[in-house]
């Protein structure tokens, strides 16, 4: 139990730092660093979801990735004031690793997802096993990633990271948010959201 409230803790200091650097860069597809935005945005009321639940994620991903398989989500309790429409989840994968999730009430669908890498555990066996998992959760969302493709976008995220702490990239419908946190526990989370496309008039 210990560790689900460290990996929740963790999840807090994503939700700090994306509240804190909430305003996109237009024309970088990257995030301004900008504290006027206090809430993260999948925590307002029309924030998008995914398609699919948490239950479903994960029968897809551990179908597709039988050697890197998530265990169930469990509803964890939040400390912060959390909308009534929002369920927070979170999955032990190993001693160094959790994977979280913010859930629609009532729905289950996710709003995003989320893999912590605790940098306490700073072996190279412990920083390849987070960076497959990583790699994995890409082509959940990109599957026309071979493997080396994922694992080399895993890489290019870590090395942008390092520089500023935060970085976002967009795709399509989805983005991607990596936060290096020199908190203790000090960690680095690697999250997928879905994002509201907007026709242009």
């Amino acid at each position: 139990m210990q560790k689900i409230v460290i990996a929740v803790a963790c999840y807090f200091v994503f939700n700090l730092w994306f509240a804190l650097h909430s305003v996109f860069a237009a024309q970088h597809d990257t995030l301004a660093l900008s504290a006027e935005r206090l809430t993260a945005p999948y925590l307002l009321a029309e924030a998008p979801t995914f398609s699919f639940t948490v239950a479903e994620f994960r029968e897809s991903y551990n179908r597709d990735n039988p050697t890197l398989p998530i265990g169930e989500f469990r509803i964890v309790a939040s400390e912060r004031a959390d909308p009534p429409s929002l369920l927070r989840a979170a999955s032990r994968i190993r001693a160094d690793l959790y994977a979280s999730t913010a859930l629609e009430r009532g729905s289950g669908k996710i709003k995003t997802i989320q893999l912590t890498h605790l940098l306490s555990a700073n072996s190279t066996n412990a920083q390849s096993a987070a960076i497959q998992y990583m790699a994995a959760l890409i082509r959940q969302f990109e599957t026309v990633l071979t493997i080396e493709q994922s694992i080399e976008k895993v890489n290019e995220l870590l090395r942008q990271v390092e520089a500023s702490h935060f970085y976002l990239q967009s795709n399509g419908a989805i983005r991607y948010v990596m936060v290096l946190s020199e908190q203790e526990p000090k960690s680095v989370t690697l999250a997928v959201e879905p994002v509201r496309l907007v026709l242009a008039e």
